[in-house]
């Protein structure tokens, strides 16, 4: 089977070179959804540096929000790179992580999708019960630490990246039937979930963000949620209400 598959299944018309970009997406999601739920470390953050997992984006790469964030990311990754990960920029990295997505008296940037969509800034809402229902659909099990929901930023990116990588493994098994199911189970889970809400996370990380690490990861996301809103044809609504936001 060709690996440039027509799209009629989904959307009638567009033909994309499905391989490349789902493996890319894979790729770029699985590593989002590992960093974006850790609080830095030293090793895995020295790592990041040394391998350069920044140089280019597997994905997106043509979106402009895809390529700032590199800039910033390579510009943070050689700073590393010269002088070495200061006990200063570690800590920086930490109070940035902590303020952003875990808060102290108001979180800034909340991860879990259940607190976009309630008044009253609840988690565990009808969005994690229906992610957790997506999750044990695929058998995809969150490394989740304590009773953390399961709607978490970087949890979907791991699993809308996870049904990447199935489609692609389809593809190389020369599987139609089971890749049509796979990229429909993902057109579904970005519709449903990831699309809703995932570029306003984007949008207040950048904002708030201040070091160009996490502003550099929140145009990573910004490009990559761009980039899968074209390729599904799914419109993102910037006029969508976020009633835990205020707005």
């Amino acid at each position: 089977m060709e690996t440039t598959v027509t799209q009629t299944s989904l959307t009638g018309t567009q033909h994309i070179d499905w391989a490349p970009a789902l493996l890319g997406e894979s790729l770029l999601f699985g590593l989002l959804g590992k960093v974006l739920y850790s609080n830095p470390a030293r090793d895995w953050v020295e790592s990041l540096a040394a391998e350069n997992l920044f140089d280019e984006a597997p994905f997106a790469a043509e979106q402009e929000s895809t390529q700032r964030g590199l800039a910033l990311l390579n510009a943070w990754s050689e700073t590393v790179g010269r002088d070495g990960l200061t006990d200063e920029m570690l800590s920086d990295l930490r109070v940035d992580y902590t303020r952003l997505f875990v808060g102290q008296r108001r979180m800034e940037v909340p991860p879990w999708e259940s607190v976009y969509f309630s008044m009253e800034r609840l988690t565990f809402q009808e969005e994690t019960v229906d992610v957790r229902r997506w999750y044990k659909q695929f058998g995809v099990q969150p490394n989740v630490s304590g009773k953390e929901p399961e709607d978490h930023i970087a949890f979907e990116l791991s699993f809308a990246g996870h049904l990447a990588g199935q489609a692609v493994s389809a593809l190389e098994a020369d599987d139609e039937a089971t890749f049509n199911s796979f990229l429909n189970a993902q057109r579904e889970f970005l519709a449903d979930h990831l699309l809703r809400w995932g570029w306003k996370w984007a949008e207040l990380a950048l904002d708030y963000a201040h070091t160009d690490f996490y502003k550099g990861l929140a145009l990573l996301v910004q490009g990559a949620l761009d980039e899968l809103s074209a390729m599904f044809e799914l419109p993102i609504d910037r006029e969508a209400r976020f009633l835990g936001l205020g707005f």
